[in-house]
């Protein structure tokens, strides 16, 4: 099957990304801890997922874009600095920040107990559901219905993990390197199913309406912006700027902006 021009869109922006960030990885030195040390910097080196959308994309010009660009770029702004958005995946988003290569992550990153072992997170500013989608042949009622079909998810995602959590023994759960390639293999009919974020089942609707649906809803997640342990003073100031965002409405503004309604509930776990 021909890969979709969106997606193939989705695929190139994430390999630019990941150049960049290996180049980074061998030159760059550890980043800065306080507040005052980001302003002495003059910048704030934030990592961002562009295979997300409509949380983390890239624009026309190639740049990152999406809800979380426009919320670093605002963080940024609320520290007098200027944002630098550094393009992360997944899988390297966590390593990146602990060695030191990124100040912060706003990177789509659901607050979970195993990932508040590594970093510290900020209060939520995001928040989405977990589903598993697929073919609507595909006959999943509930979660031991899923030993019967290949299902798809991006390794060391909240999408893996929720779904190697109630998958029965036996089920072949492929995982890919990201999330553009786990809708790719579901377009192309590699695996009949995938676990995926509902922001993510609305992009493919737009690429091929009516093809697939919702089967099971694994979790409600919130995301929060990610630290090294130790950042306290840095963390205070995050919080204190998405306290000011939700107050004025300006965060929902943003989230309404992107998702097309308003942003949910949002507790930290």
């Amino acid at each position: 099957m021909k890969r979709s021009p969106y997606f193939q869109g989705f695929r190139k922006a994430l390999a630019v990304g990941v150049v960049f960030v290996a180049g980074l990885a061998a030159t760059a030195p550890a980043t800065a801890q306080s507040v005052d040390e980001i302003k002495k910097k003059g910048q704030v080196t934030i990592g961002m997922l562009v295979d997300f959308p409509p949380f983390g994309i890239t624009n026309v010009e190639g740049q990152p874009d999406g809800y979380d660009a426009d919320v670093a770029k605002a963080l940024a702004k609320h520290l007098g600095v200027k944002a630098n958005i550094v393009p992360v995946t997944g899988p390297n988003r966590i390593p990146f920040l602990l060695t030191g290569k990124l100040d912060m992550l706003v990177a789509s990153l659901a607050i979970t107990p195993e990932r508040a072992k590594q970093v510290t997170f900020s209060d939520p500013y995001a928040g989405i559901r977990i589903v598993v989608y697929g073919k609507k042949a595909a006959g999943v009622k509930e979660p031991a219905d899923l030993k019967n079909f290949a299902i798809g998810v991006a390794r060391a995602s909240t999408q893996d993990v929720s779904v190697t959590a109630v998958a029965p023994q036996g089920t072949q759960i492929r995982r890919f390197d990201d999330d553009a390639s786990a809708v790719q293999a579901l377009l192309s009919g590699q695996v009949d199913l995938i676990g995926v974020a509902t922001n993510v089942v609305s992009e493919i609707e737009k690429v091929a309406p009516g093809q697939f649906d919702s089967k099971l809803t694994l979790r409600e997640q919130v995301h929060g912006i990610a630290l090294r342990p130790g950042q306290d003073e840095l963390l205070g100031a995050v919080n204190a700027f998405l306290a000011e965002q939700k107050a004025s409405g300006a965060l929902n503004a943003t989230y309404k902006k992107w998702l097309g309604t308003d942003a949910p509930e949002m507790k930290k776990p």
